[in-house]
């Protein structure tokens, strides 16, 4: 009698922890919301990016320009990779939403905070 009645308790425990477990990596990330503004973040860098190369002075400014563009171009794939990470959230573009939800995060500002790291 016992004996079963330490087994249900097990039971019982391992059941407990196991869906705790599945709530907080699975169903938890799923009810927050990361919304990036990606054409926001484009148009400042080809803003930049213009005024870099129309204010450059000679050919080392220009390199320089593209230099940037170019490791933005590279490092922006991997930003985006990163936010989901960072947040523990699911990540959406801000157009893509019809309506924000309750739960919903701004990443576009953590985002250009990882894109202007080295």
């Amino acid at each position: 009698m016992l004996f079963t009645l330490l087994c249900c308790l097990l039971s019982t425990a391992i059941t407990v922890a196991t869906l705790a477990l599945y709530h907080h990596r699975v169903i938890g990330p799923a009810q927050h919301i990361g919304l990036v503004d990606l054409p926001e973040v484009y148009r400042q860098r080809e803003a930049r990016f213009t005024q870099a190369l129309t204010q450059a002075r000679s050919e080392e400014e220009r390199q320089a320009a593209l230099g940037d563009a170019k490791r933005f171009a590279a490092r922006l794939p991997q930003a985006l990779a990163e936010l989901p990470i960072a947040c523990e959230c699911l990540v959406l573009m801000r157009q893509g939403v019809v309506s924000p939800a309750p739960h919903s995060i701004d990443l576009t500002p953590l985002l250009q905070q990882k894109l202007e790291a080295p």
